[in-house]
């Protein structure tokens, strides 16, 4: 572990063969003409071509492992999601022999809630967004006794860590990335990885214009809570940060971006034209900073498409400009 609270490089790569045992390394590319909208040298990480869509899963992986090697009393996990977390612990949780119970908050994604469901999870619909389903889930920990996995921890930073390293040794040496903040955990493992491997990449979270409490709280040096109303970043919609994550945050990034529900979406129609990738809300958040900060004389940047888990007619009305 570095001094930071952040995994260390080999911390990392021990999490990389478990994972490696669920699914192989995503890749990385650069695209021509998404490189030619942002005159400069764009890299893409393809957290969307995972067994659940989305970068969550390594994470999942490595944390039911050490539960269940550590706590094999733990009959039963809980937690709460907007959904790519809940398919990444309903999957891991499966393979490990443990029961699931997801919280999701009324009028989450129905596709999401489908998959969550298939992955093996007993899903509950509880609250308006995704802090009010936080905090019933924590309420069914208390009275049953069932273990609760936060949505940041050290070994969900671990394991989507894996991620940033493949990046970070695959594609040439990037001026800068542009990483979506949602809980905080892809960023926070973007910034392990970048210091373990003493590269000079500046890391910029982006956050969604109408869920800017990481923003916020960055900016005030503490936590600060702000609703969130995001009507297409379902995936960064949060209300309140995390200790762990805002001190991560504030000490490894550069600067972070605000963009519009309108940014976001133009982004998604610019990942499937560009590309013939579907990206959800949350996954293009790091696009729409990106190009809203026309890198700044950086001449090779990066950023993640962390999912692409939208609902169909989400999506659709997206991609006609009708939403």
């Amino acid at each position: 572990m570095m001094k930071n609270g952040l995994p260390g490089l080999e911390e990392i790569r021990r999490a990389a063969e478990l994972v490696y045992q669920t699914m192989p390394p995503t890749p990385q590319y650069r695209w021509p003409l998404l490189s030619e909208r942002a005159a400069a040298e764009v890299w893409v990480k393809h957290e969307n071509h995972s067994p659940v869509g989305a970068f969550k899963i390594r994470g999942g992986l490595v944390y039911m492992d050490w539960l269940r090697r550590e706590r094999p009393d733990v009959k039963t996990v809980v937690t709460a999601t907007r959904g790519n977390h809940g398919q990444s612990i309903a999957l891991a949780a499966a393979r490990n022999g443990i029961r699931s119970v997801i919280v999701v908050p009324h009028g989450n994604s129905l596709e999401k809630n489908r998959a969550m469901r298939e992955l093996g999870a007993e899903l509950i619909e509880e609250g308006d967004d995704f802090q009010a389903a936080l905090e019933h889930a924590v309420r069914l920990e208390r009275e049953n006794g069932w273990h609760w996995v936060p949505s940041y921890h050290h070994l969900l930073v671990t394991g989507v860590a894996t991620a940033a390293l493949e990046f970070f040794t695959s594609a040439p040496e990037l001026d800068t990335v542009y990483v979506p903040i949602g809980m905080g955990s892809g960023i926070s493992g973007m910034i392990a990885v970048r210091d373990a491997l003493g590269l000079k990449t500046r890391i910029v979270g982006v956050v969604s214009k109408h869920a800017p409490a990481f923003a916020l709280s960055v900016a005030a040096g503490h936590v600060v809570e702000h609703p969130a109303t995001t009507r297409i970043a379902d995936g960064v919609a949060c209300r309140r940060p995390d200790e762990s994550a805002l001190q991560a945050i504030r000490s490894g990034t550069d600067r972070i971006l605000e963009v519009d529900d309108d940014e976001v979406e133009q982004a998604m129609r610019f990942y499937f034209a560009d590309t013939h990738n579907v990206a959800e809300g949350a996954g293009a958040v790091g696009l729409a900073g990106l190009l809203q900060d026309r890198p700044r004389g950086a001449a090779r940047v990066g950023t993640v498409l962390g999912g692409g888990n939208v609902d169909t007619r989400v999506f659709a009305g997206v991609l006609s400009g009708v939403t």
